[in-house]
Order: structure tokens, then C-alpha cells, then sequence
């Protein structure tokens, strides 16, 4: 396939000549590039076809984009900023500013980085309580387990959870799939190598490790908590 930055810089001129600003992100401009990468593009424009999400496929490469303008630009981090998990700052303040006629692209970058440096809203107390019940008895399922199915699925699960309790207790950014793992690997790199490597003997038939990793998570937010909570 041709190089990733020429092919994004073309799509851009032939499907958006009218673009403010693009941004290219995603792996396939780090070490972390595999045959499967696809080319993640933020588009700005001023107006239709903007906002829009498109996957398509371009000179061979799989491209997803993003294409908004800057009104909805700021709505869409806002609103992602309040879940925890923003795409779309990761995408603007690790990407590669393509495109740039009037300023925009580097406004934006620059808002995203300060941001994204600033890390997400911090828990209340009563949504890391949550968190730490809900995790707790989760744990409490596994301890009883016996049915081989019913343990891959409670195992998958609450490594998402005790991945993301440990981001969220630390002021960390969440992240889905591979970022979820990328995000604790940088966070916490001893309890992500506990909790991944325990979860692949949990699933084989050995959950006692697992369940010991996962009172790690739970003790970065205060211990387990089930006897006692209440939602008043």
C-alpha cells in the first residue's frame, strides 16, 4: 500500500477540498502498526457533509472518518470529556495536524493537548463507591463459579472493569478495547501484567490468581465494598 501520510494527504484533496484543518492519528504512525491498521481522519469543514462518520476503503488502505465542523468539534469533547473517554482529543493531540488553512487545526490541537493533559473529571465518592460494589460482587460471583462458560464470560468482564477502576481512581483517561489495555500498560504497568496474565490462566480453569489481582484493582480504590453499601 502507498505510504499512509501521501494516501491521507489525497483523500483529503479529492473528497474535501474545502477542509479548514485534518488531523491523521491512530497506529499506523507509531511502532505499534500492523498489517490491519487503518487511517484514522479528522476532517473540519464549515459545514454538510459535515458532521458525518464514514468507513470506507481508499488506494487499499481502510480509513475511518471523522468529519465535523468546529462547533461540533467542541460538543463532541465535551460530551466525551463528561464519559471519561474521549477518541477524539487522543486523536487531535497525539495526531498528525495534515491540513491546516487558517489556524484552526492548530487551535484545536493545542485545546486538545491541554485538555487531554488535564485528565478526566475526577470520581465522587459515590461513583467509586459503585464502582468498588459492583466489582466486589462480581468477585463473588467467580469465588462461586463452577461452570467453565459462565467463567470466560465473569472473567472478560471484570478485567474491564478492574481495568477501568484503576484508570478511573488514578485521574486517568478510560479507553476501549486495545486502548483499555494501552491506557493501564501506562498507568500501572505491575497490576496491567497481573491482571492479563492472571486473566489468561482464569479462562484456561485456574481463577485463584485472577480473583487476587482483581482485590489489587479493588485496593487502589479503597478495598472491596459490599456489606454495608447502600444508594441513598
Amino acid at each position: 500500500m502507498d505510504d499512509p501520510l501521501l494516501t491521507a494527504r489525497e483523500l483529503i484533496r479529492d473528497r474535501f477540498p474545502a477542509a479548514r484543518a485534518a488531523f491523521l492519528a491512530g497506529s499506523v504512525l507509531t511502532d505499534r502498526r500492523t498489517s490491519t491498521s487503518d487511517l484514522d481522519i479528522v476532517v473540519l469543514l464549515d459545514g454538510p457533509p459535515a458532521p458525518s462518520r464514514e468507513n470506507l476503503v481508499y488506494r487499499g488502505w481502510p480509513v475511518e472518518l471523522f468529519v465535523q465542523t468546529e462547533a461540533v468539534w467542541h460538543q463532541f469533547a465535551e460530551q466525551e470529556t463528561a464519559k471519561r473517554s474521549s477518541p477524539l482529543l487522543a486523536m487531535c493531540s497525539d495526531g498528525m495536524l495534515l491540513l491546516d488553512r487558517d489556524g484552526l487545526g492548530a487551535s484545536l490541537q493545542a485545546e486538545a493537548r491541554k485538555r487531554w493533559a488535564a485528565g478526566p473529571p475526577p470520581l465522587s465518592d459515590r461513583e467509586r463507591d459503585y464502582q468498588r460494589y459492583i466489582l466486589t460482587d462480581l468477585l463473588e460471583d467467580l469465588r462461586g463459579c463452577a461452570d467453565p462458560a459462565e467463567q470466560v464470560h465473569l472473567v472478560a468482564h471484570m478485567l474491564q472493569r478492574a481495568s477501568e477502576l484503576v484508570l478511573l481512581v488514578g485521574g486517568h483517561w478510560l479507553g476501549g478495547g486495545k486502548w483499555l489495555s494501552r491506557r493501564l500498560a501506562a498507568a500501572d504497568p505491575g497490576l496491567h501484567r497481573a491482571l492479563t496474565e492472571a486473566a489468561v490462566q482464569a479462562v484456561a480453569g485456574d481463577t485463584s490468581v485472577f480473583a487476587a489481582a482483581v482485590t489489587q484493582a479493588l485496593d487502589r480504590a479503597g478495598g472491596p465494598l459490599w456489606d454495608g453499601y447502600a444508594i441513598r
